[in-house]
């Protein structure tokens, strides 16, 4: 026989976190990304305006990748609401991260180092950006579980005081001649 399930009031909603040890994980790639990233652009051969140049593709491409990675995220929740960013806004989170990637990418190909120190530079740059997308979500995750267990909370600690509150005023209200629950008699 089938057992009831319970009311929807009484039942504790979950909410939905990542384990420490996906935590951990998360953090340690993007450590060993960002450091496998500086290794390389520390010891870049080469002129140091294409070394400059390198680091600053490589912080562009890290800041246009969290830009990113909020901006889908919240317009996905906008899009619930009916609201969203405009379509300038769009083209500007976009562009700056294809203009960022671009611009890594073809000085990357386009420095004289040797096959195999592009390809090491050009693989720790792909791991930092992906590294660096799925903790932007992991993080956001994060946030959003925060904010859930306050609304739940705030919902439960409502509903108690409403609770307490209806059946104060139902004491109050009894007649004087009536037996109390709070008054029992033996």
């Amino acid at each position: 026989m089938p057992r009831p399930s319970p009311s929807p009031s009484f039942s504790a909603p979950l909410v939905q976190r990542d384990t420490s040890a996906w935590q951990l994980q998360v953090w340690v790639s993007f450590g060993i990304a960002a450091s496998c990233c500086a290794v390389g652009l520390a010891w870049l051969p080469g002129e140091r305006l294409q070394q400059i140049f390198m680091v600053m593709g490589y912080v562009f491409c890290l800041s246009a990748v969290f830009m990113l990675a909020k901006f889908v995220r919240d317009n996905q929740a906008a899009t619930r609401r009916g609201a969203g960013d405009t379509p300038l806004f769009k083209l500007v989170v976009w562009g700056g991260f294809a203009v960022a990637v671009g611009l890594t990418g073809w000085g990357l190909l386009d420095m004289d180092i040797s096959p195999p120190y592009k390809a090491f530079l050009g693989v720790s740059w792909l791991y930092l950006l992906t590294t660096a997308f799925t903790l932007a979500k992991m993080l956001r995750d994060r946030h959003e579980a925060d904010l859930a267990e306050a609304r739940l909370a705030g919902r439960r600690d409502a509903m108690q005081s409403a609770a307490a509150e209806t059946s104060l005023a139902a004491l109050q209200e009894a007649p004087v001649g009536a037996v109390r629950p709070d008054r029992a008699v033996n």
